[in-house]
């Protein structure tokens, strides 16, 4: 029912059985108390569950498909949806949501299933190498996380350097630790990133500021604030 009135939607298994995310059933859990008891209608239920509605992925003109590429790179490396969800330590319901563009990954997440398939970030982007590289600003490939997040590739092709603008909605971040070979910038274009090194050390970036640091350093990150940030983020090598 919930289902059939927008409030949720469950990915399918091959046999058409519905699969849940403890995302999803955490607002299945909502909607429940919402409408036990509150005694909200459909309509309320639906404004009390907010940015916890489900919605389709962003659909940008340079969008990129995720999903489909999560799916080629598991049954490339022979994987089942189980074993491979097993291996990132997720649910295999939510795997198969992601794969079928029903759900996104957070970059935690993302960075640990391409673990898994022995690839990198940038490779969902399929950047094809080539001397001088041109973006214009309503072309850029582009992913966008469950966790608020939209990175766009500024440096298609390159092969020394991996150069993303990314822009991160309010209190949302990379939900997760995640660490790999190489260096990495930050530049605060607009708005406020905290950033944790190695559960050590913690910054606070404010527009205008800049940091750089290890990739091997376990590095996980929000927005504290209640704008948008928008940041230029370079790694080299591309190893992200």
């Amino acid at each position: 029912m919930w289902e059939n009135m927008g409030l949720i939607l469950p990915a399918r298994s091959s046999g058409r059985f519905r699969l849940y995310s403890p995302e999803m059933l955490k607002v299945l859990k909502r909607i429940k108390y919402l409408r036990n008891v509150q005694r909200l209608s459909v309509r309320g239920i639906k404004a009390g569950l907010g940015k916890n509605l489900p919605t389709p992925p962003h659909k940008g003109t340079a969008a990129t498909d995720v999903g489909g590429k999560l799916r080629r790179l598991r049954e490339r490396n022979g994987l089942t949806l189980v074993e491979a969800a097993g291996r990132a330590g997720v649910s295999a319901g939510f795997l198969s949501s992601i794969e079928l563009s029903r759900a996104n990954a957070s970059i935690a997440t993302l960075h640990r299933l391409t673990a898994v398939y022995d690839t990198t970030v940038l490779q969902l982007f399929e950047a094809v190498p080539q001397s001088v590289s041109l973006v214009r600003a309503g072309e850029r490939k582009a992913i966008e996380t469950d966790s608020g997040v939209r990175m766009e590739l500024l440096s298609p092709g390159s092969k020394m350097l991996e150069c993303h603008l990314f822009r991160i909605s309010p209190g949302d971040g990379s939900n997760g630790a995640y660490s790999h070979e190489g260096e990495e910038f930050i530049y605060v274009l607009s708005g406020n990133l905290e950033i944790w090194l190695d559960e050590m050390e913690c910054h606070l970036l404010q527009e205008g500021d800049c940091l750089t640091f290890k990739s091997h350093l376990g590095h996980r990150w929000l927005n504290p604030s209640t704008e948008d940030a928008v940041l230029i983020w370079v790694n080299t090598p591309p190893t992200f």
